[in-house]
């Protein structure tokens, strides 16, 4: 194995280079920002948890007489470490709290008094350090969505007959989606949540614009006139832009209440359109309007035709019509009043309650229509409404461009801080609900917070979302690159998404915009592609959502090398000239060349240095971890690039790996970013070091020193075969010493699937490129005995076995080794509670877990009792319902555990009891110590200074002001976790390192709480079980699984084959010096392929191993041939690699010579041990009677209606009724078939197949009278 502590040698001939971000920021960070547990209360942003609880308090009863609102919000520890939780199946989660404020604004409830209280809201899930949620024992992941963003978006679609019909669609964040859309006719309809339609103008009406001349007016469209004989004349042949209309007032008598009502009536004398001629200036006269409104003479006017048009569709004259006209469109029903044919309107677009953009929304909609409305106006306004409606014309005009709905400006990402909002939400608004009842029930009587909260409301909500929501996904831990790379997914899938049979091929497509955003490589193979993609390396998420990709600034062509790298987003991106990463600069970092390629929206333009504005930071800036981390991917084909990132997740991790000889560069990083290894947290002394644990004392300030309470070493535990999601195993070795120095980030062990802080997913194998007697035949793989010798391919593997106890209603299970009707060599291994041991060889058929059940049989009698009694047979009335090992199972016990709820008699009660006394009093002196040294430290800190008044949350003093600070003074502080820091001494330095010492305090504070609870709970429940449940045991066995024929394996390239052929080391290929290689790979896999990428890190690789160097060749920025070369040179091996080998049957040579050199391969989780299966006699489907099908059914072998044209065409007539009836569903057949294979008689007769009942039964279904008649 190398030494890769070395660094690489890079070939990398990049300046612009920046620093990547943490690879799991998307994660950490957004669910950081969405509880902000870091940030002290009144410090915290209104953003995720915080800005639920505002959006949904204060709640108020009907008559606004109660008020609850929301003070603050705060988390108790866990109950059970990350570990713990997944040994037994739990949720890692953390009780959520509220501080709520209860009062009164009614004056007649003088008695009621303001209440505040801490209210438990439920248990929430809580993110671990490595990004992931642990549920129900099994680590998942919340990957994020990648949809459409809240905003207006213009499409255009054509119609049957080749109009081109164009769209405007407002999406909010959450409310009523509203269109408006033109038609074949040229008028302009909107579309309320995608079924409502009606006139445009019907809308302008509804919302304020009542009569023809506002909604005219809006576009400057009409000319008006005063109404007189002689003024109108000059206008003869003008067309009228509006209805003149003569109106009068009728008075009648209302029968229920006798008042005189008067009702406005309305005639249309003339009509839109009509041209004016003499005979209509005295209808005009006569209809007494005061002015006419007429047609424009200008070209704009002509732009605006579809208005008019529309005006003559508009089935209504005034606001109250137009009102009336959209409820009954909406609601099927007549408005009961004009009032709430109003009020429908208003809910739907311009309430805050029922309609929200939100920020995003509101952003983009400024920014497409070049508003200027506040960001806070999250709601529709009549300017958004005009403005999108003039911009719809503009666009019928073509004046305007349509939006690409795949440009990433318009595709937003909602990662897992944003998606638990939103459950929050939904969670809180049901409370709300409940809340808002009991507090209409509890008119009068005294009530708390407390009974107004159901706590089950909020944790359903959530539960079922980390439960069944299909972006909760369980995590793909094979290997640390499978993780990170789950965790930085991008789904368009899930609610709220697309669903993959309505997506089309331009959402799946690559988009110029995914530039530095998306990786154009890695996406799945099969319906999802394209639909699950992954971040860039190099990309963020903004806090709109958006995903941003770094750049150097250029100014007169000079790259800026000085400042941090700017992130832009999509948008902010369009019309820039952007330069590539490798552009040549001087040393001053000017561009060396007259001439640039450049990048501009989806064009590569040819440009002049001056007129580049931004320059790439790295070539791998386009490629997501997995790509970036394919060494030569510049000489792969995509496809090929594509299948090669996807195995590499695949990887398992061996017993003993090698970091890659030629890698990227980014091995280190993605090994770090994972969180799987333990990184130094500061600069430090290693203390100590053994196989299991690693302590280190960091060097810490005296400011530090002064406000910490935590210990002054810290130790780590390593990780011993841990089982993963996927079975494989994590274990981890300490690569430091006693005494070793270490620095901040610095790795302190390796093992699953790195090397010295490296990722290592494979070894570095000699390989030669030829034919082996045709064993490596279609990609299969010959590979060296010496390789299953050495275990250079050996993994381990962890299964976990689990058995429940019950309690049944014939009586409790039990776990024992006293199974009825077992031999005692069968139950040789198990304790005294039924479990095997740890070391035991398991083999098919063994017992793990010893149980049995109560049988429910006949009441014995008092004779059988009495005998039971005195012989001691347990045997009649229990059956054995013991856990055995699978057919395939082999392997070793490593380790068990056994959880038992705690059984409750008298004596075990009073115990209980004693012991939880004894428990509060251990922790009640642990309290006192932790708060003596408080008081220590804060004296040290405010010894000497004068008290501005120090006061608690209730506003109350607590010490006085102007008083010098004294041990008694400090002493005599109650209660120092509900302090307000602050006002301590006049010195701002001094009030926030009190600040800090009492914020450490309280978290020292409630981990005691916590651990004092936790104990309470162990001692007085026992372990937490599922209800029904007594006891739960699981075992853990671990397999080791050497390389076998039909194991699958691969390179970084997409090269992946099976091994067909293990060969004895002296028979495989050799060169000159007599070194056999360890694998032979098929040459034709490379032409066709078109991955000559593998070919170039095979000749690199060999160079590095004969000079014991490690190279990074980074994507698009790698080593040349002519550097290659110089290195094969150093090396003393042949150019390109090529070079004779000897057959190592007959040592002769072979006529020519082929590619030899060393390669990265991988062995894949597709292993021959999981998918091998037999079947002789198993399980039959209880309708069918037919064999159940697959491995894990221990299923037999379809033989379907191909199979059996096959025989028929062979005539197999009696091998064809065989495999139909006694093979298969002939019940009775079956059983005479084994009788008299046993007796050794001839074959019977085959039956009836069941399957033949099944078809009569459903015919008889079908009403059909069937009688089989012999």
């Amino acid at each position: 194995m190398l030494a890769t502590n070395t660094e690489r040698i890079n070939f990398s001939t990049v300046t612009t280079k920046a620093d990547y971000p943490d690879l799991l920021d998307i994660q950490i960070k957004s669910f950081q920002d969405f509880f902000q547990l870091e940030t002290k209360s009144d410090k915290r942003e209104v953003e995720g948890l915080y800005n639920t609880f505002m959006e949904n308090f204060p709640i108020t009863d009907t008559r606004n007489q109660f008020v609850l609102e929301f003070l603050d919000y705060f988390v108790d520890p866990p109950r059970y470490s990350i570990q713990e939780c997944i040994e037994r199946g739990l949720t890692y989660s953390v009780p959520l709290k509220s501080r709520l404020k209860l009062y009164c604004t009614d004056p007649e409830h003088e008695d009621f008094e303001t209440i505040v209280q801490d209210v438990y809201l439920g248990t929430i899930p809580y993110m671990t350090p490595s990004g992931t949620f642990v549920i129900n024992g099994a680590e998942r992941v919340v990957v994020s969505q990648l949809h459409r963003s809240p905003g207006v978006f213009f499409g255009q679609s054509f119609h049957a007959n080749g109009t081109k019909l164009y769209s405007a669609r407002v999406i909010p964040f959450k409310g009523s989606w509203i269109e408006f859309a033109t038609d074949i006719n040229s008028v302009m309809y909107a579309y309320i949540d995608r079924k409502k339609k009606l006139p445009v103008t019907t809308l302008f009406r509804a919302i304020g614009f009542e009569r023809d001349k506002d909604i005219l007016g809006i576009f400057d469209l009409a000319e008006e006139v005063k109404a007189s004989k002689t003024g109108l004349k000059k206008y003869l042949g003008r067309k009228l832009a509006a209805r003149v209309l003569r109106t009068w007032h009728e008075d009648f008598v209302d029968e229920d209440t006798g008042e005189v009502v008067s009702i406005e009536r309305n005639e249309i004398v003339l009509d839109r359109d009509t041209v004016l001629d003499k005979e209509h200036i005295d209808e005009i006269m006569e209809s007494q309007a005061k002015t006419i409104l007429l047609h424009k003479e200008d070209n704009q006017s002509a732009d605006y035709a579809i208005i008019h048009n529309t005006l003559q569709k508009d089935p209504t004259n005034s606001e109250k019509e137009a009102v009336e006209h959209i409820y009954r469109q909406l609601r099927n029903a007549e408005p009961p009043d004009e009032e709430t044919a109003r009020g429908i309107i208003d809910k739907l677009f311009f309430s805050d309650q029922r309609y929200n953009l939100g920020e995003v929304g509101r952003y983009r909609m400024n920014k497409k229509l070049g508003l200027d409305i506040a960001m806070d106006k999250q709601v529709l306004t009549k300017e958004d409404i005009i403005t999108i409606i003039k911009y719809l014309i503009e666009l019928i005009n073509s004046k305007a461009e349509i939006d690409d709905i795949d440009h990433l400006s318009n595709r937003r990402v909602r990662t897992v801080g944003e998606q638990l909002s939103q459950q929050f939400g939904v969670g809180l608004a049901r409370m709300a609900r409940t809340i808002r009842e009991r507090m209409n029930v509890r008119d009068n009587e005294v009530f708390t917070p407390i009974d107004l909260i159901n706590a089950k409301t909020l944790s359903s909500v959530i539960n079922s979302f980390f439960g069944t929501n299909q972006l909760s996904q369980f995590m793909d831990q094979t290997n640390p690159l499978a993780e990170i790379t789950h965790k930085r997914r991008l789904s368009a899938l899930g609610p709220g998404g697309l669903s993959r049979e309505r997506a089309g091929f331009e959402v799946r497509d690559v988009h110029y915009t995914h530039y530095g955003r998306l990786c154009p490589i890695e996406t799945p193979e099969g319906p999802n592609i394209g639909l699950i993609s992954s971040l860039a390396v190099f990309a963020k998420v903004n806090s709109m959502g958006f995903i941003e990709t770094p750049y150097r600034s250029v100014k007169d062509g000079v790259v800026n090398l000085e400042e941090e790298p700017t992130y832009l987003s999509a948008e902010e991106e369009e019309g820039m000239h952007i330069a590539q990463a490798n552009l040549p600069l001087d040393g001053k970092g000017k561009i060396d060349q007259d001439k640039v390629i450049a990048r501009m929206e989806g064009d590569f333009p040819v440009v002049d240095p001056s007129e580049v504005v931004y320059a790439d930071v790295a070539p791998n800036q386009i490629a997501s971890i997995s790509a970036s981390l394919i060494p030569f991917l510049e000489h792969d084909d995509a496809n090929r690039a594509l299948m090669g990132s996807n195995m590499m997740r695949q990887a398992v991790p061996l017993l003993r790996v090698d970091a890659p000889i030629v890698g990227t560069g980014l091995e280190r990083q993605v090994a770090t970013d994972s969180r799987v290894l333990i990184n130094a947290e500061g600069d430090g002394e290693v203390t100590y070091v053994d196989a299991q644990r690693i302590s280190i004392k960091y060097d810490r300030t005296d400011r530090e020193k002064a406000i910490s309470f935590e210990p002054e070493e810290t130790t780590y535990n390593l990780i011993k075969f841990r089982k993963t999601n996927q079975g494989t195993s994590i274990t981890l070795k300490p690569i430091v010493k006693k005494g070793d120095r270490v620095n901040r980030g610095q790795v302190l062990c390796q093992g699953y699937a790195t090397e010295a802080g490296e990722l290592a997913l494979g070894r570095n194998m000699k390989v030669a490129f030829m034919p082996w007697k045709g064993y490596n035949f279609e990609d299969a793989i010959v590979i060296s005995e010496k390789v299953v010798r050495e275990d250079i391919f050996t993994s381990i593997h962890v299964d976990e076995y689990s058995l429940d106890v019950r309690d049944t209603k014939l009586g409790n299970e039990e776990l024992t080794p006293d199974i009825p009707n077992v031999s005692e060599e069968a139950t040789a291994d198990l304790d005294e509670q039924g479990m095997i041991r740890i070391g035991a060889e398991v083999k098919p058929g063994d017992i793990l877990i010893g149980k049995i059940t109560p049988k429910g049989e006949s009441d014995p009698t008092p004779e059988e009792k009495l005998l039971r009694a005195i012989f001691g047979d347990k045997a009649g009335d229990v059956k054995d319902a013991s856990l055995k090992a699978s057919p395939s199972l082999r392997g070793v016990v490593i380790d068990k555990k056994l959880f038992s709820r705690a059984v409750k008699d008298k004596r075990k009660r009073a115990q209980d009891k004693e012991d939880i006394a004894k428990l509060e009093q251990a922790y009640q002196s642990k309290f006192d110590n932790l708060q003596e040294r408080l008081i220590e430290k804060l004296f040290e800190i405010v010894s000497g200074k004068t008290s501005q008044g120090v006061f608690n949350d209730l506003g109350e003093e607590v010490l006085p002001k102007g008083k010098k600070y004294t041990l008694k003074m400090l002493h005599s502080v109650d209660d120092y976790t509900h302090l307000v820091s602050g006002t301590w001494t006049t010195s701002k330095e001094t009030n926030e390192m009190i600040a800090d010492l009492l914020h450490n305090y309280k978290i020292k504070e409630n981990d005691l709480q916590g651990s004092l609870r936790r104990e309470k709970f162990t001692i007085s429940v026992g372990d937490e079980l599922p209800a029904g449940i007594i006891k739960l045991a699981k075992v853990y066995i671990a397999k080791k699984r050497k390389l076998k024929v039909g194991d699958k394996m691969a390179g970084r390239h997409g090269n992946k084959g099976i091994v067909a052929r293990i060969v004895r080391q002296e028979d495989m290929p050799f060169l000159e010096d007599g070194t056999p290689v360890d694998i032979v790979l098929n040459p034709l896999g490379v032409p066709s392929r078109m991955n000559i990428g593998q070919i170039y890190e095979t000749v690199l690789g060999w160079a590095g191993q004969k000079l014991g160097k490690t190279f990074a060749t980074p994507i698009f920025d790698g080593a040349t041939l002519d550097q290659i070369n110089a290195y094969t040179d150093e090396a003393g091996i042949p150019r390109f690699g090529h070079t004779y080998l000897y057959d190592g049957g007959t040592g002769d040579r072979f006529d020519q010579p082929a590619t030899v050199g060393v390669i990265y391969m991988l062995k894949l989780g597709h292993m021959v041990d999981d998918k091998m299966h037999a079947r002789s006699i198993g399980p039959y489907s209880l309708i069918t009677q037919q064999p159940l099908g697959g491995k894990a059914q221990f299923g037999g072998q379809r033989f379907g209606e191909m199979e059996v044209w096959a025989l028929e065409a062979y005539g197999a007539s009696s091998t064809l009724r065989e495999i139909l009836t006694v093979k298969s569903d002939d019940v009775i057949g079956r059983a005479k078939t084994y009788e008299a294979i046993v007796k050794g008689e001839p074959m019977p007769e085959p039956g009836l197949p069941e399957s033949f009942n099944v078809l009569m039964h459903e015919l008889k279904g079908l009403g059909l009278d069937l009688r089989l008649e012999d």
